[in-house]
Formats: structure tokens, C-alpha cells, sequence
């Protein structure tokens, strides 16, 4: 079934940068390869992680078909298509070339301009109508300014067969408890908080979509694998021992946390595209600390 692709550890990948400001394709590829050879069970492309909004046009295109061409179907794939406008998201869509090669989309919520329930509604209709893949929701409130409340994600869910999912980062426990509670059975909750992805598994989500993963494909993959199985000692434990990192790479904004331990495992340099800066390096030696104890 196709939900079963996005059932455990998806990561949002990072676009790596070299220090002339353009994307470093080949940090990318070893960043593709090293999440694939530790077990993360899909790669999403074009997430805020990836510094979307940073990026052109014909950026955006070169790295999804980058990513597309290193991956080489090994593992499925999840590209955003988002923004506050829905017939340019619409016309987005109707333009990509590439859905024979990849396995969803995923849409955030629009923000800025607050639409209310009514308007997520229409939104999220007008795209699943057009795309040929299947659709998962992102709600993140914190980013965007509006919360997709949990009666609009369940209308959403039994309405409309082509939206399969939803990528959950409001961090509030009563909505995603009761999203869980009354969903259709077919419909994915993926946490989208490193830093609740244990909880969420024994309430009923199906993984997660990852920043830290990014970092720890294979500790963090085993620890979500072993939550769905049920082996809570042993998930709780490596939930336990990455906690830490988890609060420390977003203190200071992300992707720019993850990007300087990727640095130091030699997988990327430590650039990012303004208004995004590197971390302090007060906070860079309390990272370093924190996972060399690991």
C-alpha cells in the first residue's frame, strides 16, 4: 500500500552550500547516500529544512532532480510544494515533469495570510484535485502563523481520498490526540518534532519526518523502528540519549543546528543563505560537547 512507504524515519534533507553561496551538489549526493545506507526509510526534499525559501526557481528544480538521480528509486521520495498562493501552487504542480519519479508531496500550510478554516479547506481540495501523487498536510503553526485545527484535518482526511497524511509540528498534544483518536484508519499522523516522536508513536503515529535525522540516519531510524514494534525500553533509551541534541540544534534557528554537526562529520560545510547565519560559536563549542558525549 502506498501509506506503508511513509510508515517510520523520513528526513528532511538539508541543501548544502558552498562558501560562494551555491548549492554544493556534490556534499548533497553524500548526504543522500548516507541517510539511504543507514536505514532512514524516505528522503523529503524541499522542506524548510532544505532552506526552500532561499532558493530560485531553477534551483528548486536542479536539486529535486539531483536528488532524484542520486537516490535512483532506492528509496521513496517526498517533495513540498507550498506557499500562501493556491493557483500558483495549482500551476506548480501542473508544470513538474518529474512524478513518475517521486511518491507524494507535501504541503505546508499557507502563511502570512491566515486563511481561515474554510479557506485550508479549499486549499488543500484545489491541490489534491491537481496532483497526480499523493498529498500529505503540514501543519506548523509556529512557522506559518495558522493552525490546521483538528476538525479540518479530519474533514480533509475522509473527504478527499488523494490527501493520505499528515506531517504534524503544532506541538499540541490535544489536537494531534484527538487527529489520532477519530482518524480514518488509512490516514498517516507523522510526527513533525524530533522532540515528541517517541510519545506520538505510542499514541498512534506512524514515525516521523526528521530534521536530526539529517545527522543520526541510523540511530535515530532504529529508535522510531523500535517504538512501532512496540519495544519501548529499548527506544525510550536511544530517545533518551539524543534528547539533548534534539533541543540544541534549533536554539539558534534550523537547518542551522544540524548543519554544523554535519560539518563535523565531514558531510557538508557549515554555510547557509541569509536571513539564515551559522551558529554562534558559543552555542557551536556547547553542540560539539554535547554530541562528542554521546
Amino acid at each position: 500500500m502506498t501509506i506503508n512507504k511513509f510508515r517510520g524515519t523520513g528526513v528532511a534533507l538539508v541543501t548544502p552550500f558552498k562558501k560562494n553561496g551555491r548549492v554544493d551538489y556534490n556534499a548533497l549526493s553524500k548526504i543522500v547516500d548516507f541517510q539511504i545506507e543507514n536505514g532512514v526509510n524516505y528522503l523529503v526534499v524541499m522542506g524548510t529544512t532544505a532552506e526552500v525559501a532561499t532558493l530560485s526557481d531553477d534551483e528548486k528544480l536542479s536539486v529535486i532532480n539531483h536528488i532524484i538521480e542520486v537516490n535512483a528509486k532506492r528509496v521513496p521520495l517526498v517533495v513540498g510544494f507550498g506557499g500562501n498562493c493556491t493557483q500558483t501552487i495549482v500551476q506548480q504542480i501542473e508544470d513538474f515533469s518529474e512524478f513518475d519519479e517521486i511518491d507524494a508531496i507535501l504541503s505546508v500550510a499557507p502563511y502570512y495570510n491566515k486563511p481561515n478554516q474554510k479557506g485550508l479547506f479549499l486549499h488543500y481540495k484545489a491541490i489534491a484535485n491537481v496532483s497526480p501523487v499523493p498529498v500529505i498536510l503540514y501543519n506548523v503553526p509556529g512557522r506559518t502563523g495558522v493552525n490546521i485545527n483538528a476538525e479540518t484535518c479530519l474533514k480533509l482526511a475522509s473527504k478527499i481520498e488523494n490527501i493520505i497524511g499528515i506531517k504534524e509540528a503544532s506541538g499540541n498534544m490535544e489536537q494531534i490526540m484527538s487527529i489520532l483518536k477519530d482518524k480514518p484508519n488509512d490516514f498517516l499522523v507523522i510526527s513533525g518534532d524530533d522532540s515528541i516522536t517517541y510519545p506520538l508513536i505510542s499514541l498512534g503515529a506512524c514515525g516521523v519526518i526528521s530534521v536530526l535525522g539529517n545527522a543520526f540516519p541510523k540511530e535515530w531510524s532504529s529508535m522510531v523502528k523500535l517504538a512501532l514494534e512496540g519495544k519501548n525500553e529499548e527506544a525510550l533509551a536511544i530517545h533518551y540519549k539524543l534528547f539533548d541534541v534534539i533541543k540544541n540544534i534549533f536554539t539558534e534557528g534550523n537547518p542551522a543546528g544540524i548543519k554544523a554537526i554535519l560539518n563535523s562529520k565531514n558531510l557538508c560545510e557549515n554555510h547557509l543563505r541569509l536571513p539564515l547565519t551559522p551558529i554562534s560559536d558559543l552555542h557551536h563549542q556547547k553542540l560539539s560537547e554535547i554530541v562528542d558525549n554521546l
